[in-house]
């Protein structure tokens, strides 16, 4: 399991979102079970060995939760919204699931800006939300440690600690964030970002077809000079 949420998997997934016939557009769009889908590729090389993103290990991350919650007799539907989305009080959230019905953890997921910053507060705050514990302790710590494997530590579970090449990460602005920072990179350049140094979140919402449109990076640098 922690070689799925550090992309590890040494599962062969084809991330390529140009190619329909890719694995990871045949997964989101043509086919019911993008779980389903992910578990039936073969390893390029076992496990553990060689970082690689493949967002068909997300998906399978979320066919575990939900056997393992049925197995205890939990509503695994009703499970983000009890366990996150309602102590947080992202009002605005929704999670899709497949036609198989297992949410879709590499994607579909959406939320108002303001929502996406408290899902961002809640990391900040190491997983505390007004006094509850929504994390276990230890969880945020584990969630933005470096992954061995990923280039220069740029990954760690399910989080970037470093920004994308594409959107400015090897830029002289990159190289003077703080670096503690990690991100939430999505679709189309849609981005959170979270500074505990400086008791910063930042939610970027837009629609940058081209990833390399804008440049995140830069636009930190700038902000963290202005604030």
């Amino acid at each position: 399991l922690e070689d799925l949420l550090r992309m590890r998997s040494g599962l062969e997934f084809a991330e390529r979102y140009a190619d329909p016939a890719s694995d990871v557009v045949q997964s989101l769009f043509a086919l019911p079970d993008a779980a389903g889908y992910a578990a039936d590729k073969p390893l390029a090389q076992p496990p553990g060995v060689e970082w690689r993103y493949a967002s068909g290990t997300s998906n399978l991350v979320s066919r575990v939760l939900r056997r393992a919650l049925e197995r205890r007799g939990l509503d695994y539907h009703r499970f983000p919204r009890e366990a996150l989305f309602g102590p947080l009080g992202m009002g605005t959230a929704v999670f899709e699931t497949d036609a198989a019905g297992t949410f879709v953890g590499s994607s579909f997921v959406y939320a108002a800006p303001r929502d996406w910053a408290r899902l961002g507060q809640l990391m900040l705050q190491d997983g505390v939300w007004e006094g509850r514990r929504l994390l276990p302790e230890g969880w945020v710590r584990f969630l933005t440690s470096p992954t061995p494997q990923s280039p220069d530590g740029c990954y760690g579970a399910h989080w970037w600690l470093k920004v994308a090449r594409e959107m400015g990460g090897d830029s002289e602005a990159a190289r003077r964030l703080p670096p503690d920072a990690y991100h939430a990179l999505g679709h189309e350049a849609q981005c959170l970002t979270v500074v505990p140094s400086r008791g910063l979140v930042v939610v970027r919402m837009g629609l940058s077809v081209r990833v390399d449109a804008w440049n995140h990076a830069e636009f930190l640098d700038e902000l963290l000079r202005t604030v």
